[in-house]
């Protein structure tokens, strides 16, 4: 399982943030985690790991939530075809903003994704493959499901979580891979003309993992092709998930 200790670790964190109690310890969850795959046989694929208050009333009163559940789902998923990651991806802004973080911080991994989803539908109806959301101050925050990276001129750009975006373990990564390619990375707020006259741009995700974006709002990004720098991206983190991780059948 690539990268389980970040994912486990902001889900504490997510958890303690609104005051859910975890009922196994982090030792039992990975374990339980790697029996779930071993059950299913599976050598690709995606986990989804859920925990909620727990059986209770249909209030909103957590307290009558006595115990909380966990939900473990193993499932193949694949979030877009191959043939997306070589030809690249199109955008567009949507009218529906980011949930402001002041009303729900983006640190926590929530499922309260109504928010994305109205914004889903708006690429959806744009017929466009993914949605760029905007912030209160009108600046880019993420996107539906992903977060968005720009490069300019050889430097790598991406809003800060101030801005709204969740704190992807896959964005993270990113960092890691510009500092191994002599980049770095900035976070700074980013407008949609920023994002227009950007030489590239990609999106990261757990299950998009790294995707170079051609075309968003109708004009085409650099070439209008993927370019160089997210490639180097792509290829060295696919190595990472193939050689790194936390066994499962060893």
């Amino acid at each position: 399982m690539f990268r389980l200790e970040e994912h486990l670790g902001r889900l504490w964190d997510s958890a303690r943030s609104i005051r859910l109690e975890i009922p196994m310890s982090v030792r039992e969850m990975t374990e339980a985690l790697l029996e779930t795959i071993r059950e299913n046989g599976l050598r690709e694929g995606y986990i989804r790991l859920l925990v909620t208050r727990g059986v209770g009333n249909l209030g909103l009163n957590p307290e009558q939530c006595k115990r909380p559940s966990v939900i473990i789902i193993a499932a193949s998923v694949t979030l877009y075809p191959e043939a997306m990651y070589q030809k690249g991806l199109t955008v567009v802004t949507c009218a529906t903003r980011r949930t402001n973080p002041g009303a729900l911080n983006p640190a926590v991994k929530s499922l309260n994704y109504l928010n994305n989803v109205m914004a889903r539908i708006e690429a959806n109806l744009a017929g466009a493959d993914e949605a760029l959301m905007l912030n209160d101050a009108g600046n880019v925050a993420e996107c539906t499901a992903d977060n968005v990276f720009i490069i300019k001129r050889g430097h790598i750009f991406t809003p800060p979580i101030t801005a709204g975006a969740l704190r992807g373990i896959t964005r993270g990564i990113v960092f890691e891979i510009a500092a191994e390619l002599g980049l770095k990375v900035v976070e700074t707020d980013i407008t949609r003309h920023d994002v227009f006259i950007a030489d590239e741009c990609f999106l990261t995700g757990t299950a998009a993992e790294i995707i170079p974006v051609i075309e968003v709002d109708g004009r085409r990004i650099g070439t209008g092709k993927p370019g160089p720098i997210g490639a180097r991206m792509i290829a060295r983190f696919r190595q990472l998930t193939r050689e790194t991780g936390t066994p499962i059948y060893s």
